[in-house]
């Protein structure tokens, strides 16, 4: 065999290989880079939109937190208000019941100071007539003279 015969068929095998190689291998690793490569844009462009929908996500987090402790203070002062309110209720009631206690202890007072006068009017019904007894030497009868010591009772 001859050199340049054998250089020839390796260099018409090799231009067949080349040739095999990029009618079919190469367009379907070029097809395969590409999609790699689509992949990895999406990948990043998801990343990317990720990245901003984390960010308007903290954005909101703030937002509903400011919200939040807004809605706190209102809660806060609302129940100051009521706590107030109820405070001012309290006093009012005690304050009605301390006056309806105290009437209740007047009108209870003036029935004993009555009832009290009642029965010194009766003692000294009974020791005007004693006295009378006394001084007249004889019996006086409460029960014949009872509209006698009834109007006694009265003028006194």
């Amino acid at each position: 065999m001859n050199i340049n015969l054998t250089l020839i068929a390796q260099a018409l095998a090799f231009a067949l290989f080349i040739w095999f190689s990029a009618k079919f291998i190469w367009p379907y690793f070029m097809r395969k880079i590409e999609e790699r490569q689509k992949t990895i844009a999406d990948g990043l462009a998801a990343g990317e939109q990720g990245r901003r929908e984390l960010e308007a996500a903290g954005k909101r987090a703030h937002e509903e937190l400011a919200k939040a402790r807004e809605r706190v203070g209102e809660i806060i002062g609302s129940a100051e208000r009521r706590e107030a309110q109820m405070l001012d209720e309290a006093k009012a009631a005690a304050k009605a019941e301390a006056e309806r206690i105290l009437a209740a202890a007047k009108a209870d007072i003036d029935r004993q100071i009555a009832r009290a006068r009642e029965m010194l009017r009766e003692q000294v019904a009974a020791l005007a007539v004693a006295g009378a007894e006394k001084i007249l030497r004889r019996e006086v009868n409460s029960e014949t003279h009872a509209e006698l010591l009834g109007r006694l009772k009265k003028e006194i």
